[in-house]
């Protein structure tokens, strides 16, 4: 008997995280695969007597539908197959990490500062002057302000002067952020790519009329694009980088219309992309899935 585990957040209550997995079920029903849908918790995996063990041994794969770091290592340690890899998730989960790791390939992306760590609450603002300079130099204004960690446009920030700039940066100082050049020519509008096994396979052009972001969940509008050679090119280049066998990819615009990546996330939810391109994504992914394990 063929089998599959897909495992979730625990605490997450988001209609597109319960989507999610849902879909992917019925997509695998169709190939004759018995799917289990559980919550990630403390007792899938942990060390004992010194070693990985883990407590899933009887399903062919897991698709990991979480971004906890700690447990898709010790899986994998334990010697199970991941969709996405350990290492793939935990590099998009951690976005100054994700630019880290395409630099150097010829990936176009935002002019990119890391944020300096504080472990201080009490610590002065002040006292990061001369960062603060050079992101006056190199990114001007106005300004992005990203924390590391977040999803659908959630702790990602603007700064029009040096006043926002100072305002933002006491706010994330003692989480992990970066600073980023604003792509001025694709302010409110972007397009998320899905990649699934090194192919992009559909586009949708997202556009806010009152957001520098354009998530949906933000009040953002989606809508059919034909993606162009270039956003293909790029796409398939960045999943390859990364070892993502599944992927969303948002891209921004750039003063010619070129594609500039913007991030990456291991687990995008594709419910809008189902609805707005008409591909079906879950088949696709499930499909990309069997051929691979079977």
């Amino acid at each position: 008997m063929k089998r599959a585990l897909i495992l979730v957040n625990a605490y997450s209550k988001l209609i597109s995280a319960i989507n999610q997995p849902i879909r992917l079920k019925e997509e695998f029903d169709k190939l004759g695969v018995e799917v289990d849908i559980k919550k990630n918790s403390i007792d899938t995996a942990m060390i004992i007597e010194g070693e990985a063990v883990s407590f899933v041994e009887d399903y062919d794969f897991v698709i990991y539908l979480d971004k906890d770091k700690y447990t898709s290592s010790l899986l994998e340690k334990a010697g199970i197959r991941l969709f996405n890899r350990h290492e793939a998730i935990r590099v998009c989960d951690d976005k100054m990490d994700t630019h880290i790791r395409l630099a150097g390939h010829g990936i176009s992306m935002p002019d990119t500062i890391g944020g300096l760590l504080c472990y201080n609450e009490e610590a002065s603002i002040d006292e990061a002057m001369t960062r603060i300079e050079l992101i006056e130099e190199k990114l001007g204004y106005p300004c992005i302000i990203k924390e590391c960690y977040g999803s659908l446009g959630a702790k990602v920030y603007c700064a029009d002067n040096r006043e926002e700039l100072l305002t933002r940066m006491e706010k994330v100082k003692l989480k992990s952020h970066l600073f980023q050049k604003m792509i001025s020519s694709s302010r409110g509008r972007d397009v998320r790519v899905i990649v699934i096994g090194g192919k992009a396979i559909c586009g949708m052009q997202r556009i806010s009329k009152t957001d520098f972001r354009s998530n949906i969940e933000l009040g953002g509008v989606a809508e059919p694009i034909e993606l162009s050679k270039p956003f293909i090119e790029i796409s398939e280049k960045v999943a390859h980088i990364l070892d993502l066998d599944y992927c969303g990819i948002d891209i921004l615009y750039g003063e010619n219309g070129e594609p500039v990546v913007c991030e990456v996330n291991s687990n995008a939810f594709f419910g809008a992309m189902e609805s707005v391109s008409g591909v079906n994504v879950a088949a696709k992914y499930a499909e990309y899935i069997y051929e691979t394990i079977y």
